[in-house]
């Protein structure tokens, strides 16, 4: 199956957590993406900014995102997608 990858840096609205934390279901663009599987988590901190981001490598039926949460905001982002060949692309 061909992926296509876009970087978005947008932001969306996160609809289910698991532990508190971690990403079940988030809004984009009216679409409501459900997570199947979480690849990968980090943590990114900017010391002279004093800023952290909370990462998430999330696999959904359309395809791979990369989200994060502004740590000092408590914001989250979608900052890249890896669409599936069949999934529309936003």
């Amino acid at each position: 199956m061909k992926l296509r990858s876009r970087i978005y840096n947008e932001p969306i609205e996160m609809q289910e957590h698991r532990h508190g934390y971690i990403p079940q279901a988030f809004l984009w663009h009216g679409h409501c993406y459900r997570v199947h599987a979480v690849e990968r988590c980090w943590t990114v901190l900017k010391r002279r900014q004093n800023v952290g981001r909370r990462c998430f490598l999330v696999r959904c039926a359309e395809g791979t995102f990369e989200l994060y949460q502004n740590l000092a905001t408590n914001t989250w982002h979608l900052h890249k997608a890896q669409w599936h060949e069949r999934a529309r692309l936003a």
